[in-house]
């Protein structure tokens, strides 16, 4: 990148600006940050405002800057320091390559020195950034390490023959050490973190790991204000493969796009890459970070899933995007490939990118939220003009939406159907159908129920028209 697009673009990951010289620290902390997460160019001579107010002294002010790198940074850091001159003013240009580090400041010390990027701002590291740092420099990952004070007898063999069950040879414990689910531990092979990411049993994932599991929910309206139907996955990783499409499903709704005499249904979220995206959170997350979980959230305007974990050191939105690997769960994404879940590293971006544009979709948009990341679906084109202008939206709850699915007023279809209603969307007795597999009459059979509890009608003509959920006034 040129000297006129670094002055043009915004601060970010890997762009910073700074007045001038008179403070070095923050300048110091930037290029540790740098350094640490994925390398960068800070630019000295800009303002706040925008102006370029340069820095005195040309060349001895690249010395300055030189020698206090060189005396507060350790390990010791070579960047790239050049002056520039723009519009008369002499700019210090200081590209920082990503090294395995972890980079610190000396006078800090090496635990509150170390620093890491976090969107546009320099954040002091934890005790569990050190340690990912540190495994990234020795090249052991997280799920690679034996989970100490676990034993063979807490994987589910059950579960690992359901998932094998088409391996020619036995799973045999030499077997399950070349796959790294079990690792070598003093004179005794035990699970690795990986393996019981994957294979555990409930029990002993809820005592190892228990943010492993997937959290998802139906939210009223565009914001978290208030659920409409929420679901804590168990099952680990394979539990989640299996149970947040079904999730999104029965809380998406489907456009009917009639060609010549056949009718295609358009789903409300691309289902590939949704799933794609589904893969890489689980494949890539950062398991050693706690308190925090996968999150599916559906909105009446977008899908959103989040996983904890800023993109792995070294690896950035664009280099994702262009199709570089790096892998943060080696055993997790090995056994995904070999199960077929996950295909060639690297390519997952384009295929998220051409189910999209093969299908209609707006292409999702990806973000780095400090220790998060989270990718956003926006609804096909099809589904949303099928929304109509007069679908109520945040309508009011007079009934609980999340009654039991065995309760005596609903059943599941029913607090299904009333569900997305209050999302904002217009269904019918053909969404029963399709989400849940049942014949007409079963879904108007449905539908009729809750018209004679009087908690849906049906407001405007028979083609163009809606259900409602009846006001309270006039109950």
């Amino acid at each position: 990148m040129n000297i006129d697009d670094l002055l043009t673009s915004p601060e970010g990951k890997m762009l910073e600006f700074k007045r001038d010289l008179s403070s070095p620290k923050p300048i110091l902390k930037t290029l540790v940050a740098f350094a640490n997460t994925a390398g960068g160019t800070l630019v000295i001579g800009k303002a706040d405002d925008g102006s370029l107010i340069g820095v005195d002294g040309g060349a001895a002010a690249e010395e300055r800057l030189a020698n206090l790198i060189a005396d507060n940074i350790a390990p010791a850091i070579l960047p790239d320091i050049a002056s520039v001159l723009v519009d008369g003013k002499t700019l210090l240009v200081v590209r920082v390559a990503h090294w395995p580090g972890p980079f610190y400041l000396k006078a800090k010390g090496s635990e509150a020195g170390v620093y890491v990027r976090l969107g546009s701002t320099n954040s002091q590291a934890d005790a569990a950034m050190r340690a990912e740092l540190e495994r990234y420099r020795s090249h052991h990952a997280f799920d690679q390490m034996p989970c100490v004070g676990s034993s063979r007898d807490d994987l589910d063999q059950s579960l690992i023959q359901r998932w094998f069950a088409g391996e020619k040879r036995t799973l045999d414990e030499a077997a399950m050490e070349s796959l790294g689910v079990l690792v070598r531990h003093g004179r005794e092979r035990i699970p690795s973190n990986g393996g019981m990411l994957l294979f555990a049993t409930e029990k002993a994932r809820n005592r190892f790991f228990p943010d492993s599991n997937t959290s998802c929910a139906l939210f009223q309206g565009t914001n978290k204000s208030r659920f409409l139907d929420r679901q804590e996955l168990d099952g680990g990783l394979f539990g989640a493969l299996e149970q947040v499409p079904k999730f999104i499903a029965r809380n998406t709704r489907l456009a009917a796009k009639i060609e010549s005499i056949r009718r295609q249904d358009i789903p409300e979220y691309p289902v590939v890459a949704v799933r794609e995206v589904l893969v890489n959170a689980l494949a890539h997350r950062d398991y050693a970070i706690s308190g925090m979980k996968i999150q599916v959230a559906i909105f009446a305007d977008r899908l959103e899933i989040q996983s904890p974990g800023m993109f792995p050191f070294g690896m950035t939105i664009d280099s994702f995007k262009a199709g570089v690997s790096q892998v943060r769960n080696p055993v997790i994404a090995q056994i995904f490939h070999r199960l077929e879940i996950m295909e060639q590293w690297g390519s997952g971006w384009q295929r998220i990118s051409e189910a999209c544009l093969a299908g209609g979709y707006p292409e999702p948009e990806w973000q780095e939220l400090g220790m998060c990341t989270r990718v956003i679906f926006r609804p096909h084109p099809e589904v949303r003009a099928d929304d109509g202008v007069n679908v109520p939206v945040n309508v009011p709850v007079n009934v609980p939406v999340n009654v039991p699915v065995n309760a005596e007023t609903l059943n599941e279809r029913q607090q299904w159907f009333i569900n997305q209603i209050n999302a904002g969307r217009k269904v019918k007795a053909a969404d029963i159908e399709m989400q849940w597999n049942v014949v007409e009459k079963t879904a108007k059979r449905d539908i009729a129920a809750l018209r004679k509890l009087k908690l849906i009608e049906f407001v405007g003509a028979p083609k163009t028209g809606y259900y409602r959920i009846v006001p309270q006034e006039e109950k």
